[in-house]
């Protein structure tokens, strides 16, 4: 893996998210409650606090949970809710080092169509139904991960030319999309 994304708006956030396939994963469980590019940027802001280049899911697992929460918490915080997120982060990285061998590679790269890719990251702890298929799409759209189905599988996330998540930036310009997209949802929303 070694594409250029700009999910995260900030360089080198974004260098390890085209590189790292748990930086990936992890920035996606972070996608919740706090601006895009906060959760896309805490994979970075762990990495650095671990003194690493790059994330590895079996350090993540085996390290004192109430270290990795300090970690986590020290300002400026990874996530709105650092202790519940550094839970949900070493949770993600056990299943992968007992699932896959922490490789996070291995969730996708066998996988024959959209729908087992799918159900396969709908198993990922911290991973429902939708969460699932925006990073189907962003697999797809960026990461050239495109088993036969993804689009389909992915739902409305994988339709090409939209601007509803995370997979559909592609710099600040997308970024401005994605979040009119999200803001009239929202206000459709409150309508009902």
């Amino acid at each position: 893996m070694d594409k250029t994304v700009h999910l995260a708006q900030n360089t080198e956030a974004d260098e390890l998210l085209g590189r790292s396939p748990l930086a990936a994963l992890v920035g996606m469980l972070l996608d919740q409650q706090v601006p895009m590019e906060w959760a896309f940027s805490g994979p970075y802001t762990i990495a650095q606090r671990l003194g690493r280049t790059d994330l590895d899911a079996a350090e993540i697992a085996d390290y004192d949970p109430e270290a990795f929460t300090e970690l986590c918490a020290r300002k400026p915080a990874v996530h709105r809710y650092p202790g519940s997120m550094a839970k949900r982060i070493q949770q993600l990285c056990r299943y992968l080092v007992e699932h896959y061998d922490g490789d996070p590679t291995a969730v996708w790269s066998d996988a024959a169509t959209g729908a087992e890719l799918l159900g396969r990251l709908n198993e990922l702890p911290g991973f429902g139904k939708q969460k699932a298929q925006i990073f189907l799409a962003l697999l797809g759209k960026q990461y050239d991960v495109a088993p036969d189905g993804w689009r389909d599988a992915a739902g409305s996330y994988g339709d090409a030319g939209s601007h509803r998540s995370v997979a559909d930036i592609t710099g600040p310009e997308s970024l401005e999309k994605v979040r009119a997209f999200k803001q009239e949802a929202k206000r459709r929303a409150k309508e009902k």
